[in-house]
């Protein structure tokens, strides 16, 4: 029967469905032996059974006898204490009904998770008074422990053979059905054997299979579906054929895989996690639209490793300044974008604030080529779209490791945005995975069954065993296999502490060497205060070393927040773009004390938002930044700079340069954009931690003015690296996350004083390029403890006589070798016109202009002409809208 499943036209076929009602699961598994029926109240003459069914046929209506069980396990009340490590990780659930299984009972319960099982309370007659199936990882978690040891999940060749293995401990049957590629029919199908202990199916077979396609052909019990055979693709898969139909068996370590001088490279090195400044890029958005690279290899891996190209020129150049790292936007196998036959739209010559352009980006948007890539649908696998022929296994893995090859060559290490926390789909999807191998178990559900959804898709629960070791396994592939460098976690949040550190431990045993851990800290869902576990999420992660962006800074620098519409788009100017001192006209008037405010929020990001950290505030206390409040919750949390990863722009959210085209009063000058830009670029640069950019924050990005350009298409996600274009007023953006803005955009868009030339765009990039050689001119910008950050930091022009438009920071370097400068001094100055500060505390220095300012190739000339340090008074005159840096050399 499995032989002809292996080639059956649909993914499924229902053996035995499920009768007619309810499928909800309000009641929990907590190990292999006790339950909780959370609300449920037991006594009174009521019993709770656990009915059990092989074929899925029970049914359980309110007044009547339950039908269609095989049988029913008489339950008992439990009226102990947990064990600590269950009452922690079940400490969401509410109260109710504890029960257990019975001694005599407790050896049928694994073969009863192959069928159907239902909790149901009943009165002294027999007849139902409720009923609900169960969540099952915790007995799953408890049965079958001893598979977290298992180390060869997947297709793994060995010297005799091919071993398959998969974890399916609530499968009937498990058959592996082998072909000879992506469209030929099975020539074998062999059946797998289960191991009791583990829940592990495997089979050996004496074949070198490497290249052979195959599929899992899966028979199991799927709650409120019935008894079900899934064919399904592996979750380990490290290769796949076209569109992901079929895994397909390698082996990463034969030479065949190896591209030339693979196993001899090397990966350039950092010192310190501080030492981070990371570009954010999308493998597509790279060499889509640069002509200099050959047209096959336009949005592929391949296009990296054509050095010549204007896009890599561009990163080396950026690499030369100070640049570390590249972390590339999702490249594991993605079910978004159609590998084979995508398409591209053909994008009308309309007016830049016509809708014309969105209509022809959205017809096709879901065949086109183009999305971020934040639905996975295999882990371990690269993406086929950026692979130059999809169907070719072979080609995606030795690409891949070319890129990144050409990456470690110039200069740059690699970076991956990874996305465990959901999956692209659940249930019987023809895209879900996990959830057709073991139903019910790799995602986190709600009270009453359902998938939670507050990622935006499918939740996984990483906080269940075999979760976490999926997790933890592929990061530990892309690091040993790829020589993956650092990895950003989407939405980490949603995932546990302790899962993220046994991570950290398990990816740098396993490359030999550091590889550093950033993530999305946010806190929110139903996950949110550390409901369910002690999340990895910004407040909860002091002490990991692993680090989070940080939205304080952020906000503040950009004004308002990342969801805001309508007028609040316009009237919420942050920082850098006019907050009181340049008023937009649909901005109100707002007291000083906000600028203070901002100013020192802006301070707190600059210190790395060290929740230790103590300055002056605003209102002239002395507080830690813990003390200093952020929309409610502490501005400082972090206890150590390397646990906070500053930015004020990635993929996410419009650019930097679309919102100050919001917020900036609309005669802003060109230049003064491109200067409000810097400014920007400047507070990242000078902050201690981890300076994150996104790609194109240098050239000006423009996404015309798009919210949320997932799914855009090519033609809102562009970059031009010969710095002649921004791509500003490219229309009205994709009206389904937009349109409700459409008319505050069409006249931003139609503003033919808005869109900067190539002399603002390079200028933009020279000044970029500046900071980051400035940062990287001395380690006092990546300083490594809160402790050091705590002594060698101060801001000078704080607490209530400051002058909020300028930010001065003082790094003192005595006693700290290899600083190259005894003390820095930097200032940015966000007003339009030159301001003074007066720092008599200071005076009597020889500060002299940062040697950057003063080659003669600097970008931009303001500070070597305009800025001003007199000697005997301490005072500072610094140009507008500029941010520069002073420097006291060491004495000879």
């Amino acid at each position: 029967m499995h032989a002809q499943a292996c080639d059956a036209a649909g993914f499924q076929q229902v053996l035995q469905a499920a009768p007619a009602g309810p499928a909800d699961a309000r009641a929990h598994w907590l190990d292999r032996r006790l339950l909780r029926w959370p609300g449920a109240i037991v006594g009174g003459g009521q019993r709770v059974r656990l009915h059990h069914s092989a074929d899925g046929t029970i049914v359980a209506r309110r007044g009547a006898r339950v039908l269609g069980a095989d049988g029913a396990l008489a339950l008992q009340t439990y009226d102990g204490g947990l064990p600590a490590a269950l009452a922690e990780r079940f400490r969401f659930l509410e109260h109710g009904a504890t029960l257990a299984v019975r001694d005599e009972d407790a050896a049928r319960l694994p073969a009863l998770h192959t069928g159907q099982l239902l909790l149901v309370r009943e009165n002294a007659e027999g007849h139902v008074l409720d009923a609900t199936a169960l969540q099952v990882a915790g007995a799953l978690d408890d049965l079958y422990a001893a598979a977290e040891d298992i180390d060869d999940f997947g297709a793994t060749v060995g010297p005799d053979g091919t071993r398959f293995r998969l974890w399916a401990p609530t499968a009937r049957a498990v058959s592996v059905c082998l072909h000879r590629d992506d469209r030929a029919p099975a020539d074998a199908v062999h059946p797998l054997r289960r191991e009791a202990a583990t829940g592990a199916w495997s089979l050996a077979l004496p074949q070198d299979l490497s290249g052979r396609r195959y599929t899992y052909i899966v028979d199991v019990f799927v709650r409120g579906v019935g008894v079900v055979r899934n064919r399904v693709t592996d979750p380990y898969s490290a290769g796949l054929g076209a569109d992901s139909r079929r895994s397909v068996v390698v082996d990463l370590d034969a030479p065949a895989l190896k591209p030339d001088g693979w196993d001899d490279a090397t990966a350039p090195a950092i010192a310190a996690q501080t030492d981070m400044a990371i570009y954010e890029l999308h493998v597509r958005d790279f060499s889509r639209d640069d002509a200099s690279v050959g047209e096959a290899n336009r949005g592929k891996y391949l296009a990296f490793t054509e050095s010549g190209s204007n896009g890599m020129r561009h990163l080396r150049a950026l690499a030369a300044a100070g640049l570390t790292d590249v972390h590339l936007l999702p490249v594991f196998d993605l079910a978004s974008v159609p590998e084979a036959g995508c398409v591209s739209p053909t994008i009308p010559d309309a007016a830049p604030d016509s809708p014309a352009q969105q209509a022809a980006v959205m017809a096709v948007a879901a065949a086109d080529c183009f999305n971020w890539g934040y639905d996975p649908l295999h882990f371990n696998a690269p993406e086929g779209a950026f692979a130059s022929d999809t169907a070719d296994a072979a080609a995606r893995i030795l690409e891949f490791r070319r890129m990144v090859m050409a990456l470690h060559a110039a200069g740059l290490r690699v970076g991956m945005d990874v996305v465990y926390n959901h999956t692209s789909a659940s249930g019987q999807h023809p895209h879900s995975v996990l959830d057709r191998i073991v139903p019910g178990y790799y995602h986190r559900y709600d009270a009453n069954g359902a998938v939670e959804r507050s990622t935006c898709c499918d939740n996984t629960a990483t906080e269940h065993r075999m979760m976490a070791k999926l997790m933890i396994d592929s990061a530990v592939l892309w690091a040993r296999h790829y020589r993956i460098d650092s990895f950003r976690f989407d939405l980490m949040g949603h995932q546990p502490r302790a899962a993220m550190e046994r991570l950290q431990a398990a990816v740098d045993a396993a490359a030999g060497r550091p590889i550093h851990l950033i993530g999305e800290g946010w806190n929110f869902g139903e996950v949110a205060d550390g409901a369910r576990f002690v999340q990895a999420s910004q407040q909860s992660l002091a002490g990991s070393g692993i680090g989070t962006f940080s939205d304080r800074t952020r906000d503040a620098v950009r004004g308002g927040g990342p969801a805001d519409r309508g007028r609040a788009l316009l009237a919420e100017q942050g920082w850098i773009n006019g907050l009181v001192y340049d008023r937009n006209p649909h901005a109100p008037e707002r007291p000083l004390e906000d600028l203070m405010r901002g100013a020192d929020l802006v301070r707190a990001g600059l210190a790395g938002t060290l929740r230790d950290y103590a300055m002056t505030a605003y209102d002239g206390a002395r507080k830690t930044l813990a003390e200093i409040d952020y929309e409610g919750q502490p501005a400082g949390y972090a206890s150590q700079p390397g646990e906070v990863v500053n930015y004020v722009e990635n993929h996410d959210n419009q650019t930097l340069f679309d919102i100050n085209v919001f917020k900036l009063p609309p005669d802003t000058s060109r230049e003064d954009r491109a200067r409000v830009q810097m400014l920007g670029a400047a507070v990242t640069a000078f902050s201690q931690g981890i300076a994150y950019f996104h790609a194109g924050l240098e050239t000006l990005r423009s996404k015309s003015l798009d919210r949320n350009s997932y799914d855009s298409g090519d033609w809102f996600n562009r970059i031009d690296w010969t710095l002649r274009d921004n791509h500003f007023g490219s229309g009205l953006p994709p009206a389904p996350d937009n349109r409700e803005d459409w008319p505050l955009m069409r006249p931003l868009l139609a503003d033919p004083g808005i869109e900067p030339g190539p002399d603002e765009i390079r200028l933009a990039r020279g000044m970029f390029l500046d900071l980051l050689r400035i940062r990287a001119s001395t380690p006092l910008f990546r300083l490594r403890s809160a402790e050091e950050v705590s002594r060698r930091l101060s801001f000078p022009n704080s607490g209530p006589a400051q002058n909020p438009r300028v930010i001065a920071g003082h790094l003192d370097g005595t006693g700290l070798a290899g600083t190259g400068f005894a003390e820095v001094l930097y200032f940015i100055n966000v007003d339009p016109a030159a301001q003074t500060l007066h720092l008599p505390e200071l005076r009597g220095r020889d500060w002299t202009l940062h040697p950057v300012h003063r080659t003669p190739g600097a970008a931009d000339t303001r500070p070597a002409r305009q800025a001003h340090y007199d000697r005997d008074s301490g005072r500072f005159t610094l140009p507008g809208r500029t941010a520069l840096a002073y420097v006291v050399e060491h004495a000879p």
